[in-house]
């Protein structure tokens, strides 16, 4: 009985202690002020406008942000040095320095001041004006990505939206950047006449592949996406009541939160669903929405995977943001609250609440930091927050990033333990299924040292077109680079959960950069003894008659020949290639140095010097096309096309498309597409030389990529054109041979008249004389030679 009656105490005093413990625990950051060496605020001190601070964390550089309140202060170093207030040089110009929205892209800071859009490069202290913006803007938006310099990824960040917030959608002017926001054009959003309500945000979401807008209209809003297959609808209406802010959560992973004092919704799926969020206080009440609560927000914080949130009533809320719906918790009250403070993640776990302190000496201010780590807080009895289920969720791919080409696949691979006696539900998600399709397996893979199971899971990602499950008014344009991440989570993952953070990757279903196109060259022209490798090493060059080649790709004679150095390096030595034989190079794909496959996509050659002594083996009729088939000069001829080598898979339309409606006018000029369903081939006219040709592969279904190499041929075995026209020769000789045929009928015939009797008898005499002197001749021959035997 003693002994209940201490443990029985000893836990009330626990609780009492926990009751009591704070939050955090407060400390100022003063730096650079044991001098008395005074700085001072140059140019025009910019101030945000609204009355609730912000602070933006850039999700790559975490030791940058932005504090956005009555002053505005930019950190390099997460706030662990005094700063002075950020301000404008004076040279700007920019009127009145108030701030309405700001966003960090990669490396430079915009910040949208008196409804124009300026620059500042903190890495080169430098500011700037975009250029292109000719109309009023209140707000920027955009996102960053932190996986790799891949140029998916780079595209990400340098992709910035300027509009002007809460215009007619039908009427307003919506600017896009994709150079960080130095330069601005014009964005055409498709039906945008039609739109009826105001305009609340514009946004790239990544994750989905698609320009997101959002409309507001009468108490309403909702969200409009630029592709197929979510342009033929919108998302699913919600309230929006006061002026929403909305923020991307980083990782793209699709997660909004918009939020305002007495309201706070998120979507996990770019906008097509939003729904508030619930708030549970205390182990028995939960309220649906932030309204019902009867709370007010001050300020929002939020990584990759938790929320946090600041209230006037000097609360802080915390819920994490995983697959499923999660509701805010609240933790114990603390005297936290300011109109200056604001909310942001250090780390997974960590949350900061931070305040300005400005200083009656110095005009740098200090700040007060309160750090609160989630995981002690989350240990409170009073919370009675059940005990994370999970000990071990981990896979290989997690923060990396992966491209998966056309007809590619990826196979991903992760583990996850269960505390002993407890049960898992894993989750996988992606963000695009509408352009990514996934395969899970899992399985028990083992038990470790303690007894507890080990699952294994085996995930499957290929484009959703070859996957061939889903309807194709679901899935995304198969000709359209996209991008998805793949989440994998635990569905019943308690809050406490904490470090057991979700496995994410980044998927860019585009080109991989790691592949490249080889010219198969098994003969070369330095085997046969033909071309010497030394020679073609040493300053090689060779001439290009001017009747062979046109500078403009026209087919037209130059005016002078062409002296064209042999590029070795470059090129290797020449494949062999006999002149009379039809010919089509053999292209190789290989992917990180190693051979993957003999590609039989459709690609296009052309000469690089303008050589045309060759043509092709098939015309448009005997290919068999339906339409007109594009070549070379109508792809020069589109103003479109940039350069003489401008033909590839974006602007390629094969002949043989039902749905290619241009008429087949010229039916018997050469088909000049090489590969796929065709037996086409090259032929060279009667002509030696090395020809260096440019290879493009064309066919919009074998890649994303735009696979072209060039490659040199060395042609032989034709025998030099006659100096003397051919006219000249043949005629004579015609006319000899008609003559012969005639002789042969006419003299006979002609020996049987009397004429010829005569003309018979005027040749017999001297004949015969000739027979009787030969025959004379002859003898004396013999007498001769045999006189030594009669002596």
């Amino acid at each position: 009985m003693l002994v209940s009656v201490l443990l029985a105490a000893a836990t009330l005093r626990l609780c009492l202690l926990a009751r009591v413990q704070p939050l955090c625990r407060n400390h100022t950051v003063r730096t650079g002020k044991v001098f008395h060496i005074s700085q001072q605020i140059q140019g025009d001190q910019l101030y945000f406008s609204s009355t609730r601070a912000h602070l933006i964390k850039h999700p790559c550089k975490k030791n940058i942000a932005l504090y956005l309140g009555r002053q505005i202060f930019f950190t390099r170093d997460d706030f662990k040095s005094s700063l002075l207030p950020l301000s404008i040089p004076a040279s700007m110009k920019v009127g009145t320095p108030e701030v309405t929205s700001a966003h960090i892209a990669d490396s430079v800071l915009l910040l949208v001041v008196n409804q124009k859009i300026y620059i500042y490069d903190y890495e080169a202290n430098s500011w700037n004006a975009s250029i292109g913006i000719e109309h009023p803007v209140s707000h920027v938006s955009g996102d960053n990505c932190c996986y790799s310099g891949h140029p998916f990824c780079v595209d990400i960040s340098n992709s910035v939206f300027a509009y002007l917030h809460g215009d007619q959608i039908s009427q307003t002017n919506v600017y896009f950047s994709n150079t960080q926001g130095y330069r601005f054009q014009k964005f055409a959003y498709e039906r945008q006449a039609e739109l009826v309500g105001s305009l609340g945000g514009i946004f790239y979401f990544h994750s989905l592949s698609q320009v997101g807008v959002l409309l507001i209209d009468q108490g309403k809003a909702r969200f409009g996406y630029s592709e197929h297959p979510l342009n033929s609808s919108f998302g699913l209406p919600f309230d929006y009541n006061g002026t929403l802010d909305i923020l991307i959560t980083p990782g793209q992973k699709g997660i909004l939160i918009f939020w305002f004092e007495k309201s706070l919704l998120v979507s996990r799926n770019s906008g097509q669903l939003v729904y508030p969020v619930h708030v549970k206080e205390g182990p028995n009440t939960l309220y649906s929405s932030i309204s019902e609560a009867n709370i007010t927000i001050h300020s929002v914080a939020a990584n990759e995977y938790e929320l946090a949130v600041l209230t006037q009533e000097n609360n802080l809320y915390y819920c994490s943001l995983g697959i499923l719906s999660s509701s805010l918790i609240k933790f114990a009250g603390q005297n936290l609250w300011s109109q200056e403070a604001a909310l942001m993640f250090t780390d997974v776990g960590r949350v900061e609440i931070l305040t300005p302190l400005p200083d009656s000496v110095f005009p740098a201010f200090d700040f007060q930091k309160c750090p609160v780590n989630i995981q002690a807080v989350l240990m409170d009895p009073q919370l009675q927050v059940d005990v994370c289920k999970a000990e071990l969720l981990q896979g290989e791919f997690d923060n990396k990033m992966y491209t998966i080409d056309m007809n590619s696949k990826l196979e991903l691979t992760a583990l996850m333990i269960p505390r002993p006696g407890m049960s898992l539900v894993p989750l996988v998600m992606v963000s695009n299924p509408h352009s990514l399709g996934l395969q899970a397996i899992i399985y028990e893979g083992g038990y470790t040292y303690d007894g507890n199971t080990k699952h294994r899971l085996n995930i499957s990602l290929r484009q959703q077109h070859h996957w061939g499950r889903a309807d194709p008014n679901f899935t995304s344009s198969i000709k359209r680079p996209t991008g998805s991440t793949i989440t994998l989570d635990i569905a019943n993952k308690e809050i406490s959960c904490v470090d057991l953070k979700p496995l994410t990757a980044l998927i860019s279903v585009g080109c991989d950069q790691e592949k490249k196109i080889v010219i198969q060259n098994e003969i070369s022209a330095c085997h046969k003894g033909i071309l010497d490798p030394v020679g073609l090493q040493d300053n090689y060059s060779y001439v290009i008659e001017k009747e062979a080649y046109d500078p403009n790709f026209q087919g037209q004679k130059a005016s002078e020949d062409l002296v064209v150095d042999y590029q070795y390096q470059k090129l290797g030595c020449p494949h062999l290639v006999y002149y009379n034989t039809p010919w089509k190079p053999v292209v190789e794909l290989w992917r990180e140095g190693k051979f993957q496959e003999v590609i039989k996509a459709e690609f296009v050659l052309l000469e690089v010097h303008g050589l045309f002594t060759y043509t092709y083996s098939l015309t448009a009729q005997t290919a068999l096309c339906r339409a007109q088939p594009q070549n070379w000069t109508t792809i020069m001829e589109n103003p479109g096309n940039k350069g003489p080598f401008a033909w590839n898979r974006e602007n390629y339309v094969s002949c043989h498309d039902p749905d290619n409606d241009a008429p087949l006018r010229w039916p018997n000029v050469p088909y000049q597409i090489l590969g796929g369903p065709t037996a086409n081939k090259v032929i060279f006219d009667q002509r030696n030389g090395i020809y260096v040709f440019y290879v493009s592969i064309v066919d919009p279904y074998y890649s994303y990529c735009h696979l072209e190499t060039t490659f040199s041929v060395y042609v032989y075995g034709a025998f030099p054109l006659s100096i003397i026209p051919a006219t000249v020769t043949i005629i004579p000789l015609m006319v000899a041979m008609l003559l012969s045929v005639w002789l042969a009928y006419a003299v006979p015939k002609l020996l049987h008249t009397e004429k010829g009797l005569r003309f018979k008898g005027f040749w017999i005499h001297p004949c015969r004389r000739c027979r009787k002197a030969c025959a004379c001749f002859r003898g004396r021959c013999r007498v001769h030679q045999g006189s030594p035997a009669w002596s």
